[in-house]
């Protein structure tokens, strides 16, 4: 499964009213790990950026006049996110403005050749799913580093990409974590050579006791709550699919 987590900064809340996207950022994941493949670009509004949006993001306008306009990074952009399901932290902000951009550009170039997102990309609101996974509690990205133990500490201005690999690890953590890692062997040479493909060396288990320590009842229902809540913010939960021998501890 292919995501983009994605983030913007824009010259103000409301796109009616005439505010455009200045900084996009972009994150991709395939079935949930890092490929090291991003998007980032500044963007020219064609417009002034109000002060308190300013203070948010940090982004002037002088440091963005000479960026290219939407309508020049509009297909690189396309190209990046279509097809992808887009995670979005308070998705009807972003995805409004992407809608907002394809629109006027569709007017200027005469013919529909762009969005919207929503008719090419499934959308995942992170904050939607927040809000359901911790009720009554805050959910703001900043909250959810802290409840999630993910550093943000080089976040004091908003910033697209920042954001956008912030709201990535945020998601995993949310969602249950990566489901694979790369794992080596510490040792070299013939070791490698034994472990196969995977440079995993095989241990020699003939006579070892198997320990088996099974969980108590506090630990078993904590372990119930944690896939329950897999199942509500992803949809499923492989561990459902596995068959477990003997009792249900």
């Amino acid at each position: 499964m292919r995501q983009i987590v994605m983030d913007t900064e824009t010259t103000g809340i409301d796109p009616r009213e005439g505010h455009r996207i200045i900084e996009i950022g972009g994150i991709e994941l395939v079935n949930r790990r890092f490929t090291g493949r991003t998007y980032h670009q500044y963007v020219n509004p064609e417009r002034d950026i109000e002060a308190e949006a300013i203070g948010i993001h940090g982004i002037t306008n002088e440091r963005v006049a000479n960026e290219p306009v939407f309508a020049e990074i509009a297909d690189g952009l396309w190209e990046f996110m279509r097809g992808a399901q887009l995670v979005i932290h308070n998705a009807p902000f972003d995805v409004g403005f992407f809608d907002h951009e394809f629109k006027l550009l569709k007017a200027a170039r005469g013919e529909p050749v762009l969005g919207p997102v929503a008719e090419h990309c499934s959308v995942l609101d992170t904050l939607k799913m927040a809000r359901k996974m911790h009720p009554g509690q805050r959910n703001s990205l900043d909250a959810l580093c802290k409840r999630y133990d993910i550093d943000n500490g080089q976040r004091v201005l908003h910033g697209a990409l920042l954001d956008s690999e912030i709201l990535a690890e945020v998601y995993l953590a949310m969602t249950g974590g990566q489901t694979a890692l790369s794992l080596a062997g510490s040792d070299t040479g013939d070791s490698r050579e034994s472990g196969g493909a995977s440079g995993l060396r095989r241990i020699e288990r003939t006579g070892l006791p198997l320990t088996v320590l099974k969980p108590s009842d506090a630990e078993w229902e904590a372990h119930q709550q944690r896939l329950e809540q897999i199942r509500q913010s992803a949809g499923q939960c492989h561990w459902d699919t596995l068959k477990t021998p003997g009792t249900q501890h």
